[in-house]
């Protein structure tokens, strides 16, 4: 009572600041591990602290002891269990990319999606099925571990080769995260939207099926016709033209989620048809 009764206005703003900040590094610490196995480790220590919160609580001696020992050795544990976590945060930290996209990082991009536009413009030339899979605030890591392990720099010669007919890596998704090729032949949740036009094939349904269970953004590439089509939201626009196809591309993976709010749902380009 005496901390409130001394606290000065200064004070207060202070630890309101102290507050915010705290809250930032803690969001962002969230969202980095979020979607990879982290979840599961932090899902088990929470276990843990609920376990010996009891054992002091009813003080039942043995188990207190053990969580106790536990816990003495558990700082190590946790450095060793999250080292590629802590590794890819002190990355990012390094290129000043921990809270925000950078210059370089829009330059990335912008080369990314030109990689990805050339590989589905050679691929629908020759009618050649494809589903690349763009990972967002959702983590995809449940679907990278159906498929092959890759890590590789984006680049169209390596799209194009992985989805050829008749290769090892030719049926499924690929999905890519942040700068990276994360894997290939990946399997995908298709969508039991009744509504969706019957002319679609498992491919695509697979495309609109993974944009309903989180927020990633699918390019698919029709065998059978050659058209490219763009799946977000639960929702597919077929046929979409370079141009929009692009500027779609750009404005869906360098906004952040506030701004995914604002724009409120998927409205359909010119040039492109709406399967509904």
């Amino acid at each position: 009572m005496n901390y409130f009764t001394s606290l000065t206005w200064q004070d207060s703003i202070k630890d309101i600041i102290d507050i915010l900040i705290v809250t930032y590094i803690i969001y962002h610490l969230i969202l980095l591990v979020r979607g990879t196995r982290a979840v599961q480790l932090l899902k088990g220590i929470l276990v843990l602290v609920v376990i010996w919160a009891v054992s002091t609580w009813f003080d039942l001696y043995t188990l207190k002891w053990l969580m106790n020992q536990m816990f003495t050795f558990g700082v190590l544990a946790i450095f060793i269990i999250f080292q590629p976590e802590l590794r890819r945060a002190l990355e990012q930290l390094g290129r000043g990319k921990l809270f925000g996209r950078n210059i370089a990082d829009e330059e990335e991009l912008s080369k990314e999606i030109g990689e990805i536009i050339k590989a589905v413009n050679y691929l629908s030339r020759r009618k050649i099925g494809a589903l690349i899979v763009f990972e967002r605030d959702t983590g995809l890591n449940e679907y990278t571990e159906s498929g092959i392990p890759m890590q590789s720099i984006i680049t169209s010669q390596l799209l194009i080769n992985i989805f050829i007919p008749n290769t090892p890596l030719h049926d499924g998704a690929v999905i890519i995260q942040g700068q990276k090729i994360s894997a290939a032949a990946c399997y995908l949740p298709l969508s039991e939207n009744p509504f969706i036009s019957k002319e679609l094939g498992t491919r695509h349904r697979a495309a609109i099926g993974i944009s309903e269970v989180g927020d990633a953004v699918s390019v698919v590439v029709s065998e059978e016709t050659g058209q490219i089509s763009l799946a977000i939201d639960g929702q597919v626009v077929r046929d979409i033209n370079e141009e929009s196809l692009i500027s779609k591309l750009y404005e869906e993976l360098r906004q952040n989620s506030a701004e995914k709010e604002k724009r409120g749902p998927f409205r359909k380009k010119k040039g492109a048809k709406n399967n509904g």
